[in-house]
């Protein structure tokens, strides 16, 4: 989102020392504690009806363009003309089912869909209808057309390097975002910050003048842009204002997931695997130096020649868990006292990652509601066999 400002980086001997507390992290701690529903129901209220609002102007806009093109004359109909194809930039984004080489049908992958339907049913969830591959060292969980259909996406850097419980408290977390009450992923406010958005970027003015221009038309310019420098000021504090009425309650909900992912894998699980999503920088570095190497494993020894003609691709996932098995509880440390000087987080939506881990150690130890067997989880392998091949190459590939 345009406007985000940077935290200043933290100086090399700063990163060993405890970060100071700060207003950001204050602006947390209601979340961390719990937020007061009456303060989360009184943003959800005002920024429903900022959406309403938003969505009422688009309908507007495309009535008014219906109206010039087929009443005006020939100027009025190239104005509704323009209006209309203003409608169509700012409508909702519902998103589509994807069909791309990453989608496992549930024929070709039902211990996968076994295993996530269980993890759905205990924080309770529907059953998720597409499960997708990437090659992104995260996950995510979306709802897509009219009927919210929901995609699960793995992206299998970050799953290889997990532990079975690690897996299903990242299958907990995800589906969390089905039940967690974010309002940020309902139709109604999620579509709207989305057309704020494209509002905002039609409207702000183009820098580019043509030069030679007579003096009537740079004044024209000069006026309309500082028109449209106001409209779009005023737009984005709108924008910025309906963010920040769904943030409490989407840094809430995060925090909720994080505490399903807990119950389905355990506490353990769960704080693992939220440590282990600091690691992207190490395995990105992991993988280019694989890649450097000419994608197979040095050879050392007359032991390690047999592994070392095996195919890259299945090399690549070896050494990516090697690599971040043998990070030391020392870098671990280090990682999360920067992730809370650089208050990082895994995007913008998301509470800073150390909180995240704060409030998971702090609550009761809980053991896996759910558990799978080394039979499943062979299975689940084969079924990911092809896509961990396709995915390898492509980042051997750079």
């Amino acid at each position: 989102m345009p406007g985000l400002r940077l935290e200043p980086r933290p100086e090399l001997g700063d990163r060993h020392r405890e970060p100071p507390r700060t207003g950001r992290d204050r602006a947390h701690r209601p979340a961390v504690r719990g937020t007061r529903r009456g303060a989360v129901r009184r943003d959800w209220l005002l920024a429903s009806s900022i959406a309403a609002l938003v969505h009422l102007s688009t309908t507007a806009l495309f009535c008014w363009g219906l109206w010039l093109l087929v009443t005006g004359n020939t100027l009025l109909r190239c104005i509704g003309a323009a209006a209309l194809g203003a409608v169509v930039l700012l409508r909702p984004r519902l998103g589509r089912l994807p069909r791309d080489r990453g989608v496992l049908a549930r024929a070709q992958a039902p211990a996968l869909y076994g295993l996530a339907d269980r993890v759905a049913a205990e924080v309770g969830a529907a059953p998720v209808d597409v499960i997708r591959t990437s090659a992104a060292f995260n996950a995510s969980f979306g709802l897509v057309g009219l009927r919210r259909r929901s995609v699960l996406t793995l992206g299998l850097p970050l799953w290889e390097v997990l532990d079975e419980r690690q897996r299903i408290a990242l299958l907990g977390h995800e589906f969390g975002h089905r039940v967690n009450g974010d309002h940020r992923r309902s139709l109604l406010l999620g579509s709207a910050l989305s057309t704020l958005a494209t509002w905002y970027e039609l409207a702000r003015p183009s820098r580019f003048r043509r030069p030679g221009s007579p003096l009537f038309i740079l004044i024209g310019e000069v006026i309309a842009r500082a028109l449209m420098t106001g409209v779009a000021w005023l737009l984005y504090r709108v924008l910025l204002l309906l963010d920040r009425l769904t943030s409490r309650a989407g840094q809430q909900a995060e925090y909720r997931a994080d505490a399903l992912a807990a119950r389905t894998g355990g506490t353990e699980a769960a704080r693992g695997m939220l440590a282990t999503l600091l690691l992207g920088d190490s395995a990105g570095i992991a993988v280019g130096r694989f890649r450097a190497e000419g994608g197979r494993r040095p050879v050392r020894t007359r032991a390690a020649r047999a592994s070392a003609a095996a195919p890259a691709p299945d090399v690549l996932w070896e050494r990516l868990r090697e690599h971040l098995v043998s990070v030391p509880a020392t870098e671990h440390e280090r990682l999360r006292r920067c992730s809370a000087w650089a208050r990082a987080a895994v995007d913008a939506t998301h509470p800073p990652t150390h909180l995240r881990l704060a409030l998971v150690e702090a609550a009761p130890a809980r053991e896996a509601a759910v558990n799978t067997d080394a039979a499943e989880a062979a299975a689940i392998a084969a079924e990911l066999a092809p896509h961990r091949a396709r995915i390898a190459a492509e980042l051997l590939n750079g």
